[in-house]
């Protein structure tokens, strides 16, 4: 009887922690607020930030705007700067810019961001003249371009789907391909409206980090052209050019390119503030948004309320609770790693440079919750917004995937889409945001995602569409996430 009585009231303490522990967490989260995320959201969109492109000066603007708050909070710096300690983790990039790329053909002339579009690597200050030999359609002709039977030649190829033109250089950069004629999109209509989509990120400076090491000549070059130029280089249109190509030999054209460009060294930031754990504060969690943009162009601020503003805002949103709940003797067990990170846009560098050279030990980091674009609502979701898409879960931790779901059902009860999750989704999102460089690591990730909408990557993404209940919601999901994985007793379990 007294044994009965004994786990009785083991059960009922126990019972009363876990519900104690709950209350706290509940009674937090209500310090993130709709009103508080516009406030945030507010100024990183504000004209004076000019799009928080990576190493402006609108970049630095917010990244003294997010410094200001991380301090505010009591957050810590962390980064060794002048023997004092610093929130701003620099780094040097590579800014490079084309100046002048062209192709010509059969006495046609075509300019990058005019005629075409330059989607390469490679680089020349002097006019190169080859030959060219078309080999039809990409997808068919992967095979014979790994196998290395074009190795030093520049070859011709059919591409309808503008989702591939970007990904040439990375798919065959060790294939020996010199270079690349695409001929891009289904109709010559459809190519011109591609031009006038992708000519400003062709034209606008490029950045990379300055410690890859690669030389300005790394890869092919990529010259992305409407399938009506097919006649200019070849006498012939892209149709006779498909059907000739199971024939015994290979048209073949004279063309002359040149790709120039310049380069620079800049410096950027990511922004990190610490919140250090109790009895397990040597493990670390990390939460994360980007907090650059697009920057502005011809005049016009690209102001990226949802790509990332919602994101930034919501770390902000989500230290600041964390950080109430530490004074109130409520703190985290683990310790809690925010950090905005730069250079996303530019191809996820900052992420990059901080897990090369992590403030904390990438061996003591549990999980990374990463943040990227939660205030909008897509298409597919028009009859109800209390939804996120969730990726990458389930990746590295069926254990994290577990506590993510259960985070949901305990607290917000959200409609958790794993579309995106899909490792046969063609969008590929899983590769595209922050969260990759920490699970190219081992670190379990979840990233939360809107998908995409109108106006995506346009100077359109205002702060006025965002769906500030969705985004608070979403906020929640994350902190409630982030409170059960830096409390639990057990670190979670890689697969």
């Amino acid at each position: 009887m007294i044994q009965k009585l004994s786990l009785l009231v083991l059960a009922v303490v126990i019972s009363c922690a876990a519900f104690a522990q709950d209350k706290k967490a509940i009674k937090t989260s209500k310090t993130i607020t709709k009103e508080d995320l516009y406030a945030r959201l507010e100024v990183l969109t504000s004209d004076s930030l000019e799009g928080r492109e990576t190493a402006t000066e609108g970049q630095r603007k917010a990244a003294a705007f997010i410094a200001g708050q991380f301090k505010q909070y009591g957050l810590q710096p962390i980064v060794p700067e002048a023997g004092s300690k610093s929130y701003f983790q620099r780094f040097p990039l590579q800014k490079s810019q084309w100046t002048d790329v062209y192709v010509r053909a059969g006495g046609t002339k075509l300019e990058n961001g005019t005629d075409m579009l330059y989607f390469g690597a490679a680089s020349t200050a002097e006019e190169v003249t080859a030959e060219v030999v078309f080999i039809g359609d990409l997808a068919q002709a992967a095979g014979v371009i790994q196998s290395g039977a074009f190795k030093n030649k520049i070859v011709a190829v059919r591409a309808e789907d503008a989702r591939s033109w970007r990904a040439i250089s990375m798919q065959f950069a060790d294939a020996g391909i010199k270079g690349f004629v695409v001929f891009g999109g289904e109709s010559d209509t459809q190519f011109k409206a591609a031009v006038d989509r992708y000519k400003n990120y062709i034209t606008a400076p490029r950045l990379g980090l300055s410690s890859e090491g690669r030389s300005s000549s790394e890869g092919p070059f990529v010259f992305i052209v409407s399938p009506d130029a097919a006649k200019g280089f070849f006498g012939l249109s892209i149709e006779d050019l498909m059907e000739g190509t199971s024939g015994a030999e290979q048209p073949m054209a004279s063309i002359s390119f040149k790709a120039e460009r310049t380069t620079e060294e800049v410096i950027t930031e990511n922004v990190l503030g610490f919140l250090e754990g109790t009895d397990k504060k040597d493990e670390v969690l990390v939460v994360t948004a980007h907090y650059d943009h697009l920057g502005k162009r011809d005049g016009v601020i690209y102001h990226g309320a949802d790509d990332d503003g919602s994101g930034t805002s919501a770390v902000l949103e989500i230290a600041q609770a964390f950080s109430e709940a530490k004074k109130k003797g409520n703190g985290p067990r683990r310790s809690i790693l925010f950090m905005t990170v730069t250079g996303e846009e530019k191809g996820l560098l900052g992420s990059e440079y901080y897990t090369d050279h992590p403030a904390l030990p990438l061996s003591q980091t549990v999980v990374n919750l990463n943040i990227d674009m939660i205030g909008r609502v897509d298409d597919a979701h028009l009859d109800n917004e209390n939804y996120i898409y969730v990726i990458g879960s389930d990746k590295l931790s069926q254990d994290l995937h577990l506590l993510s779901e259960k985070a949901n059902k305990d607290y917000t009860n959200l409609a958790l889409d794993y579309t995106y999750n899909d490792e046969n989704d063609p969008n590929r999102f899983y590769y595209r945001s922050d969260h990759y460089n920490f699970a190219k690591n081992n670190v379990p990730i979840i990233f939360y995602f809107n998908g995409v909408h109108a106006d995506y990557h346009r100077p359109t993404d205002t702060i006025e569409k965002i769906a500030f209940d969705k985004m608070t919601a979403v906020t929640k999901l994350v902190f409630f996430t982030a409170w059960e994985v830096a409390n639990r007793e057990e670190r979670i379990k890689l697969d």
